[in-house]
């Protein structure tokens, strides 16, 4: 079963279940050809899911098959004793919130583990709060401890970049990217890191940290959604939840995006499914007040267009609207 999409980490350690290990996780040896890893491997079947369940994102999607690709011919290399060390597969995802970097990291599990690069496939999915202590004596064992969870897997760290912060003399985040970054280099046969977060601050923590960028091999950028993939977005989250646009609350939708897009703090498929959220309760309210009526399957799983315009992003449009024809002349 896929995992659900645009899964977003918390402040604690998120771990995503392991996808159903193989006989085992090594390939039958030897392969000799591209078509026998893919079928032993079946990394295919995963990157299928991904363009499924993923909209867009195609310049990710092409890095990810280019990485596999990677992946397959170290295969065969090591086969013929090609490969004297495993490549690097320390990842930065970077991008505005909402766009898939989660969902990628988890693909990108499954991808290593059915090749035999990590043991297990698990995610780790952590913040600062997570790695970096309050006192001293208190960081190093708490990283330690997310880095035992992650062992045989990947390491996702959102914003990444609050790691470092060379303003506060006090701060305990120097000691979690120096263990980081030993573990890194010196388990990386056992474990991938993928740093995550916003891409100016990704660049400047970069700069910051040379060790830590050193040993970050792909570097993947994840564009916003267009209007037109955030539609779809929303529609595959409405079918999941088993609802379902009418025709003039899909028009009024479309309306809300342009007009939400115009405003501060969009977080792409997060802000899409947070909409959603809020339409679904509105809806769930107007039939409320229907006590004695018998409702049908339609009407429960039909959002309509009262329930989208109802939106405070419709409300602040039309009052902004009504102040400017305050100020025509004549009015």
């Amino acid at each position: 079963m896929s995992q659900p999409l645009y899964a977003i980490a918390g402040s604690t350690p998120t771990v995503a279940a392991a996808p159903t290990p193989l006989a085992s996780p090594s390939l039958p040896s030897p392969a000799r050809t591209v078509g026998e890893v893919l079928r032993d491997s079946r990394i295919e079947a995963v990157m299928e899911e991904l363009d499924r369940d993923l909209v867009g994102l195609a310049p990710v999607k092409q890095r990810i098959r280019d990485i596999a690709a990677l992946l397959v011919i170290d295969r065969l290399r090591a086969g013929l004793g090609l490969q004297a060390q495993a490549p690097s597969l320390h990842m930065s995802f970077t991008g505005n919130p909402g766009t898939g970097k989660t969902t990628v990291a988890r693909r990108m599990a499954e991808i290593l583990h059915r090749l035999g690069y990590v043991r297990k496939g698990h995610l780790v999915a952590v913040t600062r709060d997570d790695l970096v202590g309050q006192y001293i004596g208190h960081t190093a064992p708490k990283t330690r401890e997310v880095l035992k969870k992650a062992m045989g897997g990947v390491l996702f760290i959102d914003e990444a970049y609050y790691l470092y912060r060379p303003e506060n003399e006090r701060d305990y985040g120097q000691e979690a990217i120096e263990i980081l970054l030993q573990v890194m280099e010196n388990q990386r046969d056992d474990l991938v890191v993928i740093l995550a977060g916003y891409g100016d601050r990704m660049n400047t923590f970069f700069q910051s940290n040379p060790g830590m960028s050193s040993r970050i091999a792909h570097h993947l950028d994840f564009p916003d959604y267009a209007h037109d993939e955030l539609m779809q977005i929303a529609q595959r989250m409405l079918a999941a939840m088993n609802y379902r646009f009418d025709p003039g609350a899909e028009t009024a939708f479309a309306e809300y995006l342009t007009r939400r897009l115009a405003l501060p703090h969009f977080a792409n498929a997060r802000s899409v499914r947070n909409a959603l959220d809020r339409m679904r309760l509105r809806q769930a309210s107007r039939l409320f007040a229907q006590r004695d009526r018998e409702l049908t399957r339609d009407e429960l799983s039909s959002v309509q267009e009262a329930d989208v315009r109802a939106s405070r992003v419709f409300q602040a449009a039309d009052a902004a609207d009504a102040t400017a024809d305050l100020r025509l002349p004549g009015v």
